[in-house]
C-alpha cells in the first residue's frame, strides 16, 4: 500500500470539498472586507492547533492589516507538551466556561468588526462561547470546522449546543471523523490529518478575494511581501506600512473598553 499517494489523493478530495463552497467563501470575504473598508478588523480565534489557521491568516508573507489575531497561549502554547504549560492543560483550558468572555473583554467590539472562529470538532466550550459573545455583540461570526467531525462528535457544553449554533456562516474544512486520513496495515488507528490542509485553502482563499474587493474599493491592501519579489526597501516599506496600519487598528478596539 502506498501510504503517500493514499494521502495525496485525500488532500485532493479536501481541494474539491473546499472548491465546492466558492459562494460561501466570497459572502465571508466580501464581510471581512466590508469590516476593513470600515477601519475596523476581523477577530480570528482558534484554540490549541487551529491557531496555525490564526497565523496562517495575518500576519505572514502574501498577509494584510485588517484582522485581529486573538491567540490564547494558555490555549495553544505546545511546545513543552507536557510537565508546565503542557498540553493536558491546554486542553482542560479550552473547556472552562467564561473564559472566552474574559478574553473578549479586552477588546471593544462593533457590529461593524466579523469574526472568524476555528474550531476543528466545533465541540469546545471556549470556540463555542467565543461565537456566543460575538453574537451576543452582533457581530457576524464565521466557522471554520470539520464538518464531518462536528456532526459525529458530542458538544463538551451541557445544553449541547456546538460552534455552528453560533455562526452566520459556516465553512468546511472536508476533513473526515477523526481527522486522520491514513490507515496503515498493521496500524490500528489512522494518521495524517486532513483538516489543516483543508483550513489553510479556506484561510487563503478568503485572503485572496478579500484582497480583491479591497483593491476594487480603490483601497489596496498592505501585503507583506518578500524582498526577492520587490527589493529590499519597497518590502520594509510594506512591512513597515503594515504594521503601523495594525497598531492603530488595534488601537480603536482599546480606546473605549470599560466604558459601557
Amino acid at each position: 500500500m502506498n501510504v503517500i499517494s493514499n494521502y495525496l489523493e485525500k488532500c485532493r478530495n479536501i481541494v474539491a470539498a473546499v472548491e465546492a463552497q466558492e459562494p460561501a467563501i466570497r459572502q465571508a470575504a466580501k464581510w471581512f472586507a466590508d469590516t476593513i473598508l470600515a477601519g475596523r478588523m476581523v477577530h480570528v480565534f482558534g484554540s490549541g492547533h487551529s491557531r496555525i489557521m490564526v497565523e496562517e491568516m495575518w500576519p505572514r508573507y502574501g498577509s494584510f492589516p485588517g484582522f485581529n489575531p486573538i491567540v490564547e497561549l494558555s490555549l495553544t502554547f505546545h511546545n513543552p507538551v507536557v510537565g508546565a504549560n503542557g498540553q493536558r492543560q491546554a486542553m482542560f483550558l479550552e473547556n472552562v466556561p467564561g473564559l472566552a468572555e474574559r478574553i473578549l473583554r479586552n477588546f471593544d467590539l462593533s457590529e461593524q468588526d466579523t469574526a472568524l472562529v476555528v474550531s476543528s470538532s466545533g465541540c469546545n466550550v471556549v470556540p463555542i462561547e467565543m461565537a456566543e459573545v460575538f453574537q451576543q455583540k452582533k457581530v457576524k461570526v464565521v466557522a471554520l470546522v470539520s464538518l464531518a467531525h462536528l456532526e459525529a462528535s458530542v458538544s463538551k457544553r451541557p445544553d449541547g449546543l456546538k460552534l455552528t449554533d453560533f455562526a452566520n456562516l459556516v465553512l468546511d474544512t472536508g476533513a473526515p471523523v477523526g481527522d486522520s486520513m491514513v490507515h496503515v496495515p498493521g496500524l490500528d488507528t489512522p494518521v495524517a490529518p486532513g483538516s489543516t490542509v483543508g483550513g489553510v485553502l479556506l484561510i487563503n482563499s478568503m485572503k485572496a478575494e478579500t484582497a480583491r474587493l479591497l483593491t476594487a474599493a480603490g483601497q489596496p491592501p498592505k501585503v507583506l511581501t518578500a524582498s526577492v519579489l520587490v527589493g529590499n526597501e519597497r518590502a520594509t516599506e510594506l512591512f513597515e506600512g503594515a504594521y503601523d496600519e495594525h497598531a492603530h487598528r488595534l488601537a480603536k478596539l482599546f480606546e473605549k473598553v470599560g466604558q459601557g
